[in-house]
């Protein structure tokens, strides 16, 4: 998808600039390449620099209330330096590398309701615009389509993802947020768990895996909130038995008692205003972006995507989901 304007802010006759992807999705960790059209203005244009940011709608907590806004969470300048001619068009490739924990936003082509966005500046004689805007379509990396695949295997069922704002402690993440996938818990967990999250943090190394699960109550003990980690490499995920390595990590997570579920959570998820992201259960988040999903579906009912997983609608383009977006 390619989104073309006139830089409006400098004025009449400016350069336009015209951002095309090379297609496919991209991997978390890996080149993200296209090229970088430029269309000369009425006169001659000082192109001063070309710059790439990435950006992510994300969900924040503030009190009870949740907030939606628009984070860059990466910058690259993929040009500048030069005079671009009355009317002269010129092409400039680019090759750019994704953050690790780049978020996921499409399992076996099927698009999860994650936005993130690929938007280009141009700086032309020291005035600056927001000159186009493209969709950023991200895939898993082995081991994480590995450990959905499980999930699925298993009988979890997606329900839905989001971006939430804030750090996991004890963790090494560097983005200023985190994806949170919302399972609906497998037949023979669903006695034990009323939701599972799973959240990925890649690095070069491997991959961090946080699992949290929403835990029912029971005679004589009210439900509660457990978390637990695992670490893997990138090497070797063919060679691994991923079902019953991660019904293993469920079943330890099913097991844990309430003291380290409250104990973990409330110091594993930190945000930058310093109070606590509750997931309790009377008090849990809304979920995805408003609009961008409709509807969670069951585990077990799958149409036509490999694991039993399956995806929802989503309704809303790239452009109308940055629309509100502050300069």
């Amino acid at each position: 998808m390619v989104f073309k304007r006139l830089l409006g802010s400098l004025g009449v006759g400016a350069p336009t600039v015209d951002t095309v992807l090379d297609p496919g999705p991209v991997r978390p960790g890996g080149p993200l390449t296209g090229q970088v059209h430029l269309r000369g203005g009425s006169a001659d244009f000082e192109i001063e620099q070309i710059t790439l940011d990435l950006v992510a709608r994300v969900e924040a907590e503030h009190g009870d209330e949740e907030r939606e806004g628009t984070v860059v969470f990466d910058h690259f300048t993929v040009g500048g330096g030069f005079r671009l001619a009355e009317g002269e068009q010129r092409s400039l490739p680019f090759t750019a590398h994704l953050p690790w924990e780049t978020p996921v936003t499409e399992l076996y082509g099927q698009p999860l309701g994650i936005v993130l966005g690929v938007r280009t500046g141009l700086e032309v004689a020291g005035a600056r615009d927001k000159g186009d805007l493209d969709q950023l379509t991200v895939g898993p990396l082995p081991a994480q389509e590995a450990v959905l695949e499980a999930l699925g295997q298993l009988g979890f069922g997606f329900k839905s993802a989001d971006l939430e704002l804030g750090h996991i402690g004890g963790t090494g993440q560097r983005l200023p947020f985190y994806q949170e996938i919302e399972l609906t818990p497998a037949p023979q967990y669903a006695h034990a768990f009323n939701e599972l999250e799973v959240t990925f943090l890649a690095n070069p190394s491997g991959l961090d895996i946080v699992l949290e699960a929403d835990k029912r109550g029971g005679l004589f003990s009210s439900g509660h909130d457990a978390l637990t980690r695992f670490t893997v490499g990138h090497d070797g995920v063919e060679d691994r038995d991923w079902n019953a390595e991660v019904d293993g990590w469920i079943r330890q997570l099913a097991d844990s008692a309430p003291a380290y579920g409250s104990h973990a959570h409330g110091s594993h998820h930190e945000h930058g205003h310093g109070h606590g992201h509750d997931h309790g259960h009377g008090n849990h988040r809304s979920g995805p972006s408003t609009g961008a999903i409709v509807g969670g579906v069951a585990a077990g009912v799958a149409v036509g995507v490999v694991g039993g997983f399956v995806a929802a609608e989503v309704v809303d383009e790239i452009g109308d989901a940055f629309e509100d977006e502050e300069d």
